[in-house]
């Protein structure tokens, strides 16, 4: 359900949940700014992946290649999925499918109460609830309705029928007065909350035929039958308290899908099979990554020495490539006195997401939802002169914020994270050419990794704003052209910006067609106003530098969550927590391999040598089941020789190598971010035989 005003669409928007972003196709720019600003995420007992687009041919560059091994270089999937964003009439087919199954389930079960129904990135849901009732022959009291999947196929059943009719779908305008009467009519105080935070009118309603009516702003087709039933398929039920309040009534959410045709549904349902295989807490718990120790409390990260291996892996090269660029590492607090939150503003702005202070010595101190004021009061350490800009700081700090316990998501929804933060200081007329390095860095990085799809918006100035029209124009101006001096594609939100400054946000594709939202450049002209940050012009007086907040990967848990998914847990050789596991085919070689060992770490080679209990088959299965890029067989031989007989998991038998030449190759390989293909002496098999 959608309503015809800017605060019933906040609401709309509100309520969509933690990990699904409402489309905003037909959404008129100033509502949907409204809607995000007063947006709060509603508490979801099972969360959703963020499907858009399709799966794409594998990018042909090494190091994309590297990052996408599960998904055959040579295969395109033939069918590319269309988005919200670029069809409508799938928009269209959507809304109306949810108006549909809103009207099958007060059919199927009439005690439910309806809430809200907004499309979402591949499909729709709807929220319902159910009151107890009371039983008409023994006047007992029968429990709230729990859905199950048995009644999600009573709904698909009766959706099927309703959509068989084809009932016309047609808008009214009525008064409020008229709106509210017939909502007391029909009993269902949801509907009035929603009409109360209308203000403008006349109200707008959507009928089914003669049979079920909703507050809603559109659009929808002409009439159900122009719905494909065989391209719609229910999914799952969810827990979500209204309005994301914990205090209010719990609901159920039905999640649904919908598509042109059927070929495309078929589609999406690879897809999520094969985002299944890929779920990143599955993954972080088989190959020992990390975990989430209810114990110590939800969405608190615990990093395992694997997953340590590869965040110091990931860490390292990020602080290479801001030290090559001119940033400067630097490294603040966890806490701080309540009164920096104050000036800062996030105290009055963002408390809800701020943990409880603590006292100490009588004052209140507050855990860092944010790093920014911290490098705020560095920058005020000393007067700053107009040479001194651009000043660059990047920091990798851990914030805190408060999540309702229903929203956490593995790495993807936490309590403690690491930012990648960085803040640019610097010259009103250096503002473009720091953005354009800005995204050159972050170009740069996330390529890396594999990721070279970006989906680009520019989010410009909203209704409630600090700083001049001057000021907005120029950033604005910067950032439009910096995008166009990189010649990225992108799209304006107007509108969608911070209060604080316009800014840029870029998703990255992964493997299976999914997109993520990472980076950011914003520029702020509120916190130099705050706090009183100023440089001195060469003539003499004093300006506020101009701020950016920048961010590649978001934050790194988050990332390392969408980088196992991207690459199904299987790691380059680079970024592997093992690169080289050494078989041991005999115990007496056990004292050799850790000598080996030893001189692969001193060349900053992983390296495990396997306790050799096994057979020698079963040391390379469980070694190849660890995604281990490289095995080195050992025996007497090879001990004898100073070779070892190697394996890759990709490439299989590779022959035989002096120790040497392959430590130094996997530390090339390492240093280019390639996979090892060399090839080593071929033997017979006879003469090498440890099986």
């Amino acid at each position: 359900m959608k309503l015809g005003s800017g605060a019933a669409m906040s609401l709309f928007l509100a309520t969509s949940g933690a990990f699904q972003r409402v489309s905003s196709f037909v959404v008129p720019a100033a509502t949907r700014a409204a809607a995000r600003r007063n947006a709060q995420a509603a508490s979801t007992v099972a969360a959703q992946s963020p499907f858009v687009g399709s799966l794409w041919k594998t990018p042909s560059s090494p190091v994309s290649r590297s990052m996408s091994t599960v998904v055959e270089e040579e295969k395109e999937v033939a069918l590319e999925l269309p988005t919200n964003e670029n069809d409508e009439d799938l928009l269209r087919i959507r809304h109306s499918s949810a108006h549909v199954m809103a009207m099958a389930v007060q059919q199927a079960f009439p005690e439910a109460q309806v809430t809200i129904g907004p499309w979402i990135d591949n499909g729709f849901y709807y929220d319902f609830y159910f009151p107890e009732t009371t039983d008409e022959e023994t006047g007992e009291t029968i429990p709230s309705r729990k859905l199950t999947d048995a009644d999600l196929k009573k709904v698909k059943k009766a959706m099927d029928k309703i959509i068989g009719k084809n009932y016309p779908i047609t808008m009214e305008e009525v008064s409020r007065e008229e709106a509210k009467r017939r909502i007391d009519e029909i009993g269902e105080p949801f509907k009035l909350e929603i009409l109360d935070s209308i203000k403008t009118e006349p109200i707008t309603i959507y009928h089914i035929g003669d049979e079920w009516w909703d507050l809603c702003a559109g659009p929808h087709v002409e009439s159900t039958g122009k719905i494909p039933k065989k391209a719609v398929a229910l999914q799952s039920v969810a827990g979500a308290y209204w309005r994301g309040d914990e205090k209010r009534e719990m609901l159920q959410r039905i999640y649904a899908t919908a598509w042109k045709d059927p070929k495309q549904l078929k589609q999406y349902k690879k897809m999520m099979e094969e985002a299944k295989k890929r779920d990143h807490r599955m993954l972080g718990q088989k190959l020992g990554l990390f975990s989430i120790q209810e114990d110590a409390g939800g969405g608190l990260v615990f990093w395992h020495p694997k997953g340590s291996a590869i965040r110091e892996t990931i860490e390292n090269f990020w602080k290479q490539q801001h030290t090559d660029n001119g940033y400067d590492i630097v490294y603040t607090p966890h806490i701080a006195n309540l009164n920096l939150w104050k000036t800062s503003g996030h105290f009055d702005f963002y408390r809800e997401g701020m943990f409880d202070q603590m006292e100490v010595e009588e004052e209140a101190y507050q855990i860092k939802p944010m790093n920014c004021p911290f490098h705020c009061l560095m920058y005020k350490d000393e007067l700053r002169s107009y040479r001194d800009l651009p000043i660059r700081w990047a920091e990798l700090g851990t914030v805190y914020r408060y999540e309702r316990s229903g929203t956490l998501h593995g790495l993807f929804r936490v309590r403690g994270f690491t930012q990648d933060d960085a803040h640019v200081f610097c010259l009103p007329e250096q503002l473009q050419d720091e953005i354009v390095a800005v995204l050159d860095l972050t170009e740069s990085i996330l390529s890396k990794f594999g990721f070279d799809k970006y989906q680009i918006m520019l989010s410009t100035r909203p209704e409630k704003s600090v700083g001049s029209d001057a000021i907005w124009d120029a950033a604005t101006a910067a950032l439009e052209g910096a995008l166009k001096e990189k010649g990225w594609d992108y799209e304006i939100d107007e509108g969608d910006g911070a209060f604080y400054g316009p800014k840029i946000d870029l998703k990255i594709r992964d493997a299976i067609g999914r997109t993520w939202q990472c980076s950011t450049v914003q520029c702020d002209f509120n916190l130099p106003e705050r706090f009183g940050l100023e440089y001195v012009t060469a003539e003499g007086t004093r300006e506020a530098p101009i701020m950016l907040h920048r961010a590649i990967f978001g934050s790194v848990e988050r990332f390392f969550g969408i980088l196992v998914e991207n690459c199904a847990g299987d790691f380059p050789l680079w970024l592997a927590p093992t690169q080289l596991k050494l078989l041991p085919v005999t115990d007496a070689v056990q004292d050799y391999c850790k000598e080996v060992a030893a001189k692969a770490k001193k060349l900053g080679v992983r390296v495990e040598v396997d306790r050799g209990n096994e057979r020698l088959a079963k040391q390379i299965r469980n070694a190849e089941q660890s995604r281990v890029p490289v095995m080195a067989v050992v025996g007497m031989k090879e001990m004898e020789t100073g070779k070892l007989a190697v394996r890759s998991r990709k490439l299989g038998d590779l022959g035989s190598f002096d120790i040497d030449s392959l430590l130094n190759e996997l530390s090339r390989c390492t240093d280019a971010a390639e996979e090892m293909t060399m090839m080593g002496e071929k033997e017979e098999k006879e003469e090498n035989n440890h099986a």
